[in-house]
C-alpha cells in the first residue's frame, strides 16, 4: 500500500508539474446583443458566454464582474477613494455625489448554466454564481443570460459625457466571467484600477440610435450597413430605421471595448503590411491638426516597436477619444484628445505599447501592475526616444532616455512612502506609492537588467519572453527564467530584491591606500540590495581603466567589450578591495557607475577624486 501511494503521488505531483508548465487557460466565448437607448444611457443585453474549464480542477462555482456598479454611493470605489490620502482627483468625492440618473449599474435578471437556471448573487462589482452542475476538467458550458445597465456619468476610465464632451466610452461594460487560472479564481471587487480576464473571442452586436458613430475593439462585420470611414460613401447600404447594429467580431481577446459619438470623424490609415489604424476624434480647432499628423507618427512607432519588441498579432488597432486620460484595451484605446502634439503622441505610444504588455501577454494586472505599466512605460520612453530621432517629434534623441525616471525613483525611495512592488495594486497605502511602484520602479526594474545581462542578450531576451509567453499569463518567474536561459546568468536575486523589498542601491569609494602589490580601492556597499558594478578608474597620465565586478550569485557576468574582469564581490560581505598594479599616486580618479545605469541612491559617494584632481577643476 505504501509503494503504491508513492506511485500514485509521484505520477500526481508530476501532471501537476507539467500542467503548470504548460500553463493551462481557460478559455471563453461571448456574443453578445445590446440594445442601446441614449436617451435614458441604458441598455439591454443578451449574453451567451461558453466557458471552457481546461484546468485540471472542477469547479463548483463561477464568478463575474460588475463593473459598473462601482460607480454608486457607498461602493467600495466611493469610499476608498474618500479615504485614501491623495485620492484621484477625477475620483475624489464625485460618486457619493451622484444622482439616481447618474451611477452606474449592472443587474443580472436571469442566468442560465447548460440550459438551467442557477443560483446567484450580487455582491457589489461580483456576481456569485453557485452551480447546481459542476463543471468538470475538459467540460465546456453554456451560460445564458440577460442583463440590464446604465451607463454612469464618467467618474473614472469608462463612462458618459467625458470632460471633452465624447457621448460614451464603453469600457468594463458588460458581465465578465473574473479569471481562473493555477492560483485560483481572481474574483477582485472592482476598488480602483487593474483588470485580469479570460482569453476568448467576442461576438458582439450593439444596436444604437443612428447618429451615433461606433469605434472600438474588433472587426466591423457588416462594413456595407454602417459606412461612417468603414467603407467609401458609394459603397453602404444602409437599412432603413432609426437605429443601426454594429457587429463585431475580436479573436483571442480578454477583454472588449467600444465607444460612440455623433460627432466623430473617422479616419483610417493602412500600413504597409496590412495593419489598419483606425482614428476616431472630434474634429474642432483644438484636435484637427494634431490628429491628422497622428497616422504617420503612429506608422513609425509601430514600425519600431514591431521590430524590437515582437510582431502585433492583429489586423487592426483603433485610437479612439474618450475616457478620462489614456487607457489600454485590446486592439484599441481611449485617450482624451485635446492636447498638445508631444503629449498626443506621448499618450498614443504609451497606450499601443500596452498591446505588447497587457493586451497580448495578458499578466494579472492586479498582481503585477509593475510588469503592465512598467515595462509599457520603459518601452514608451524607447519609442519616444526614437521619434525624435526620426525628426517627428521636437526635441533631440538622448543617449540614456531612461535617466529621468531614474531620478524619480531614487528621489521618491528617500521619501518613506515606498512600498514593495508585490502589494496587490488595490492595497497600496496611497496612490502616489502605486504610480511610482507600477510606472517608475517598474521601468528602472527593465532598464536595469538590461545592464546586469548585457544589451544583446537583454534584446534577445525581451523578444523570446513576448514570442514564449503571449496569450499565456506570465508572472515575474516566468519572466525572470526566460532572461536567465537567454543570458546564462542567475537573476533570481535581482528579481527578489527589487520586487519583494524596498531595499535600496548606494555604492560608495571608501578609501584609496597602497597595497603589498599596488594600489587598493576599497568600496563599500552601504544600501541593502547588491549589484554587479562598474568602476572607472583614470590615472594621472588621461588613461582610463573600467573594471566590472560581478557578484558571485549571479554565476557569470555579461560580455565585458573594453572592460576588465574583477574578482567577484559575495553580497554578505560589506566591503571589496579592488587591487591594481600602479601606485597610489598614479590614480586621478575613482567613480563607480559612470553611465548612471544603476539607480544608486547617492552618487555623491560615487567618485572619489585626489586632491590634486579637485585642484585641478577648480
Amino acid at each position: 500500500m505504501k509503494i503504491y501511494n508513492a506511485l500514485f503521488f509521484l505520477l500526481l505531483f508530476s501532471w501537476s508539474a507539467s500542467a503548470q508548465a504548460d500553463r493551462w487557460q481557460q478559455r471563453a466565448r461571448y456574443e453578445m446583443d445590446i440594445d442601446f437607448n441614449v436617451k435614458k444611457h441604458q441598455y439591454d443585453g443578451e449574453q451567451r458566454l461558453t466557458y471552457y474549464n481546461n484546468s485540471p480542477d472542477t469547479l463548483e462555482q463561477v464568478f463575474y464582474h460588475l463593473y459598473f456598479n462601482a460607480f454608486q454611493p457607498n461602493s467600495m470605489m466611493d469610499v476608498r477613494s474618500q479615504t485614501i490620502k491623495d485620492a484621484d482627483p477625477r475620483v475624489g468625492n464625485r460618486i457619493g455625489k451622484l444622482n439616481e440618473d447618474e451611477i452606474g449599474y449592472m443587474r443580472v435578471e436571469s442566468l442560465k448554466a447548460g440550459g438551467r437556471q442557477v443560483k446567484f448573487k450580487e455582491v457589489g462589482t461580483i456576481l456569485e454564481v453557485s452551480l447546481g452542475q459542476p463543471i468538470l476538467p475538459g467540460d465546456s458550458v453554456l451560460f445564458e443570460m440577460e442583463f440590464e445597465a446604465q451607463v454612469p456619468l464618467q467618474i473614472r476610465r469608462s463612462g458618459r459625457d467625458n470632460a471633452e464632451g465624447i457621448a460614451y466610452s464603453m469600457s468594463q461594460w458588460y458581465p465578465k466571467m473574473c479569471e481562473y487560472d493555477y492560483q485560483g479564481w481572481h474574483a477582485n471587487p472592482y476598488v480602483g484600477r487593474e483588470f485580469y480576464g479570460i482569453w476568448g473571442d467576442f461576438d458582439v452586436k450593439i444596436t444604437i440610435d443612428r447618429d451615433y458613430i461606433v469605434g472600438g475593439t474588433g472587426y466591423l462585420q457588416n462594413p456595407e450597413e454602417i459606412g461612417y470611414g468603414y467603407l467609401p460613401e458609394e459603397e453602404v447600404d444602409r437599412p432603413r430605421g432609426r437605429e443601426l447594429t454594429y457587429h463585431f467580431f475580436a479573436p483571442n481577446v480578454h477583454d472588449f471595448m467600444w465607444a460612440a459619438d455623433p460627432d466623430y470623424t473617422h479616419d483610417t490609415f493602412e500600413r504597409e503590411n496590412g495593419t489598419v489604424m483606425h482614428f476616431f476624434y472630434q474634429k474642432n480647432e483644438r484636435t484637427e491638426e494634431n490628429w491628422a499628423q497622428l497616422p504617420r507618427v503612429m506608422d513609425e512607432a509601430f514600425n519600431y516597436i514591431n521590430e524590437h519588441y515582437g510582431e502585433y498579432p492583429y489586423d487592426q488597432y483603433s485610437f479612439i477619444q474618450g475616457g478620462d486620460g489614456g487607457m489600454e484595451y485590446p486592439m484599441g484605446t481611449l485617450i482624451t484628445g485635446e492636447r498638445s502634439f508631444p503629449s498626443l503622441v506621448g499618450v498614443s505610444v504609451h497606450e499601443l505599447m500596452h498591446s505588447w504588455y497587457q493586451m497580448v501577454l495578458g499578466t494579472n494586472e492586479s498582481l503585477y501592475p509593475w510588469m503592465d505599466e512598467g515595462f509599457t512605460s520603459w518601452a514608451s520612453s524607447n519609442v519616444m526616444n526614437h521619434l525624435r530621432e526620426q525628426g517627428l517629434l521636437p526635441g533631440n534623441a538622448v543617449d540614456n532616455p531612461h535617466l529621468g525616471t531614474f531620478m524619480g525613483y531614487v528621489n521618491f525611495s528617500q521619501s518613506g512612502l515606498e512600498e514593495p512592488l508585490s502589494t496587490h495594486a488595490d492595497h497600496y497605502v496611497t496612490n502616489s506609492a502605486y504610480g511610482v511602484a507600477s510606472y517608475v520602479k517598474g521601468s528602472v526594474f527593465v532598464e536595469q537588467l538590461k545592464h546586469i545581462m548585457g544589451e544583446q542578450a537583454f534584446n534577445r531576451g525581451m523578444l523570446r519572453y513576448y514570442n514564449t509567453w503571449k496569450f499565456k499569463h506570465p508572472n515575474a518567474n516566468d519572466f525572470i527564467r526566460v532572461m536567465e536561459k537567454q543570458s546564462g546568468l542567475e537573476l533570481d536575486w535581482y528579481k527578489e530584491y527589487w520586487v519583494n523589498t524596498t531595499a535600496t542601491i548606494d555604492y560608495a569609494v571608501q578609501t584609496i591606500g597602497a597595497g603589498e602589490d599596488g594600489a587598493e580601492i576599497v568600496l563599500e556597499k552601504v544600501g541593502r540590495m547588491p549589484m554587479p558594478i562598474e568602476v572607472e578608474v583614470a590615472l594621472q597620465d588621461n588613461s582610463i581603466t573600467r573594471y566590472y565586478i560581478p557578484l558571485r550569485i549571479m554565476r557569470g557576468h555579461k560580455p565585458l567589450p573594453g572592460m576588465k574582469l574583477a574578482e567577484d564581490w559575495p553580497w554578505t560581505h560589506p566591503t571589496y578591495t579592488l587591487k591594481l598594479d600602479v601606485p597610489p599616486s598614479e590614480i586621478r580618479s575613482v567613480v563607480i557607475d559612470p553611465d548612471r545605469k544603476m539607480a544608486d541612491i547617492d552618487m555623491e559617494n560615487n567618485v572619489y577624486k585626489t586632491e590634486a584632481q579637485e585642484e585641478s577643476e577648480d
